[in-house]
């Protein structure tokens, strides 16, 4: 059983009872705080001892690394101070052979240069002169449109006109039907015809043809053939013209579309770009009695009208035969420019790849050169070897040379030496 044991307290200096084993862990525990103290100053001595060691031995071998240091410095110094004339000697030839080079490489560049700015004023020249042109066709372009705004507007004033003449004529024609007789009508239809055109022709129509046709080669003929030309002789407009009227048949009334097939035939056969029937006949068909009536549906470039749309027929169709005429012209002269520019393009190409190809060769040339003069450099090195190897060959054969005498070509000689001693 354990006992009690009296224990006091440092600070308070009471005094109380613990029971033994408590006691035995309590002087336990504080042996074992001061031997763990202790061990924490050993350790702390051991490290203390070891830092100071390893900053000794690095202190060592840092003297020991710059006597080793500086001694390598002066062997450098010396194998420098050794080879530095050499080196200078090399570099100065090598400094010689760069800048051959480099004032071969100046001029190639400079030729090269020179051709390229000499392209380049070429291309810029064509350029201008390109320019130049498309300018020249805006305004050209800008001309033509005005010309066709005022020949639209003309043509409009023309219609204007001949409505209003269109019809005054009927009302003139009404009124001279009644007054003649139908054999009247009938002799005279042509004959208006022909008067009204010849009332305009020094005015209108100065260099026109208009006369009977009197060609029957082909079975049959029209009545009348109009032609127009330009001041050049070209040919603006040309109409075969048939004249039919209620009187011409005695016995059966004819319909206009009974002479269409003649009048397309007898158009054909003189070459006539146009066919027109100058009729009276259906004198109560609304469609003939309005204007001027397109058959093209059925025969190619055929009109019909009745006598007092003749001039204005002949005007309609020689001003649209003008402005195709004027067409063809600027077509012609569209085309040729676009063949001009076709040209021009071709050339420039022509120009870029004889240029490239140029350019490839002389690059091909150069890099050539570069390489040949690579191995001229090397050859020469060679040769100065060779010069300095032949030099101290030279050398020794001159001492053999001068070493030699008559003794040492008379030694071991006796007939030699004997022919000497007889010169002697």
């Amino acid at each position: 059983m354990s006992t009690n044991t009296n224990v006091k307290c440092p600070n308070c200096q009471e005094v109380f009872k613990v029971d033994d084993s408590i006691y035995t862990d309590i002087v336990k525990q504080v042996r074992d705080q001061q031997f763990q103290d202790e061990i924490n100053n050993r350790l702390e001595i051991a490290e203390k001892q070891k830092a100071d060691a390893l900053q000794l031995k690095e202190s060592q071998l840092l003297n020991d690394f710059q006597q080793k240091l500086a001694e390598k410095q002066r062997e450098i110094d010396s194998l420098r101070e050794k080879s530095k004339t050499e080196l200078i000697q090399e570099v100065a030839k090598k400094d010689n052979a760069i800048k051959d080079l480099e004032s071969k490489l100046q001029q190639a560049e400079t030729q090269k240069q020179l051709e390229l700015q000499q392209a380049v004023n070429a291309l810029e020249k064509e350029k201008d002169q390109l320019e130049n042109s498309l300018k020249a066709k805006d305004t050209e372009k800008a001309l033509l449109e005005k010309s066709l705004r005022d020949d639209f507007r003309r043509e409009l004033d023309t219609k204007d006109q001949v409505i209003k003449y269109r019809d005054e004529e009927i009302e003139r024609l009404k009124d001279y039907k009644q007054k003649l007789s139908t054999k009247m009508v009938g002799e005279t239809l042509e004959q208006h015809c022909e008067i009204e055109f010849n009332k305009i022709r020094p005015t209108a129509f100065p260099n026109a043809f208009f006369e009977k046709d009197n060609d029957a080669t082909g079975g049959t003929k029209g009545d009348f053939i109009f032609k127009d030309m330009d001041a050049n002789g070209n040919e603006i407009v040309s109409i075969m013209f048939e004249m039919k009227n209620e009187n011409d048949q005695t016995a059966t009334k004819k319909k206009n579309e009974d002479f269409f097939a003649k009048l397309d035939k007898d158009r054909k056969e003189k070459g006539c770009e146009y066919a027109v029937l100058v009729s009276l006949l259906e004198a109560d068909n609304d469609l003939y009695n309005t204007g001027i009536v397109d058959v093209s549906y059925k025969y190619e470039k055929m009109y019909v009208i009745r006598p007092q749309f003749f001039v204005p027929m002949i005007t309609l169709l020689r001003n649209a035969g003008m402005k195709s005429l004027e067409y063809k012209q600027e077509l012609s002269i569209m085309r040729n420019q676009n063949i001009d520019i076709t040209n021009f393009e071709d050339k420039i190409e022509e120009f870029k790849t004889g240029f490239a190809r140029n350019y490839d060769l002389a690059s091909r040339k150069f890099m050539t050169a570069i390489s040949e003069i690579d191995k001229t450099i090397s050859h020469l090195e060679k040769t100065k070897a060779a010069l300095l190897s032949s030099e101290n060959n030279l050398r020794l054969a001159n001492n053999k040379a001068e070493d030699l005498t008559i003794k040492k070509l008379t030694y071991n000689n006796p007939t030699m030496k004997q022919k000497f001693d007889d010169l002697k």
